[in-house]
């Protein structure tokens, strides 16, 4: 229930939040951990982190405009790929951020960097974790992906993709090899 009302909370929140250049700008959204994210370990679950980047994908769909074609279309969001690197555990009632941005693109998929931020005992940010994911929007009556020039030109955005960074074309690298695995 507890990621339905979080939902809920990001939805609205939105109306309130300025419009996202999907491009350009970077999604931040405030958490804290819960007793409902913790595992056996009393830290945060690591499937907990998956789920909450979802939102962060999610408030870059609402808050650019992309929702409307979405929803217009029948087009659904769907994870092909995703690489995640855990460096420092989040406890109990911490708080921390989650920054969600695109940082790449190709024919019919995006690649999406997430951050999970919390704060050092001095205020400064600390990195928990952070993920690579690979998606896309999937026309269920074309039965194909939607092309990325038509997704951001149903928001008016007109853009060239950033060149993958290294680590982002090691993830792209590893996600191809592992499409031939059987």
């Amino acid at each position: 229930m507890n990621l339905w009302l979080r939902l809920l909370h990001l939805i609205l929140a939105s109306f309130f939040r300025p419009r996202l250049d999907p491009v350009h700008d970077v999604s931040r959204l405030s958490f804290r951990v819960w007793p409902h994210d913790l595992d056996t370990s009393l830290h945060m679950n690591n499937g907990r982190y998956w789920t909450l980047m979802d939102l962060g994908r999610t408030d870059i769909m609402i808050r650019s405009g992309l929702w409307r074609a979405v929803f217009r279309n029948g087009w659904v969001p769907v994870v092909s790929a995703g690489k995640i690197r855990f460096r420092r555990e989040l406890r109990a009632f911490q708080p921390f951020h989650l920054e969600t941005r695109i940082v790449t693109w190709a024919e019919s998929w995006v690649v999406i960097e997430h951050r999970v931020l919390a704060r050092a005992k001095d205020g400064s940010p600390i990195v928990s974790a952070i993920a690579l994911v690979r998606a896309g929007l999937y026309d269920r009556r074309a039965r194909s992906f939607v092309a990325v020039e038509r997704l951001f030109g149903e928001i008016g955005v007109h853009a060239e993709p950033p060149q993958a960074s290294p680590e982002v074309a090691a993830f792209l690298a590893a996600e191809e090899a592992l499409k031939g695995a059987t």
